[in-house]
């Protein structure tokens, strides 16, 4: 995916740009430009690396109404839990609240705005 993360930044000159494995984010302030690179970006990546954008997963939307990413939905000034994580995460509490479970999501719940569902998951301990 180095080859993918050049031509974004330095092909293509996006300035805001998140890649984890093989999902990834473009941020732009131009509705017209994000669509005119979406053709772009596929023609690349079948050409270079064989592979093809999943025509269910290309979205350009506001940012006002939250990107969907890695198991959150991120807004521009704060994140929340996507609401499967949330709801499989009390249900492997409820069935299985061991301590080295509880740590994980301890962890995973310092990276957004979850005090309340903080709260909630060890009052379930």
């Amino acid at each position: 995916m180095d080859r993918f993360d050049r031509f974004i930044k330095h092909a293509l000159r996006e300035p805001y740009y998140i890649c984890y494995a093989d999902d990834f984010v473009i941020f732009s302030g131009d509705k017209k430009r994000a669509w005119s690179r979406i053709p772009q970006i596929d023609l690349f990546l079948k050409e270079s690396l064989n592979l093809h954008l999943h025509s269910h997963k290309v979205f350009v939307k506001p940012l006002g109404s939250g990107v969907d990413f890695l198991g959150w939905v991120h807004f521009p000034d704060h994140r929340v839990l996507r609401t499967a994580t949330k709801r499989r995460m009390f249900n492997r509490v409820k069935t299985r609240a061991t301590q080295e479970t509880l740590n994980s999501y301890r962890g995973l719940l310092c990276h957004g705005n979850t005090r309340k569902l903080e709260d909630k998951l060890f009052q379930l301990r």
